[in-house]
């Protein structure tokens, strides 16, 4: 489990200019723990969305922001 309260963890999908955007939100503290460290997590969770869009025939980008 990435973050300590996965109930407060909220995921949005957008398009922007051709572009689907993966928006992970959560609580006040848990970013550094789900970026990981050196942002390693965060990395290898942008390489699997990256990869997945691609099978699609999309490009996907994944944002972590804390609310």
């Amino acid at each position: 489990m990435l973050a300590a309260r996965p109930e407060a963890v909220h995921v949005t999908e957008l398009e922007r200019r051709g572009q689907t955007i993966v928006e992970l939100a959560m609580a006040p503290g848990e970013l550094g723990r789900v970026i990981g460290r050196q942002g390693r997590t965060a990395a290898a969770l942008r390489t699997l969305a990256s990869v997945a869009g691609e099978l699609e025939g999309r490009r996907v980008m994944v944002d972590f922001h804390d609310e």
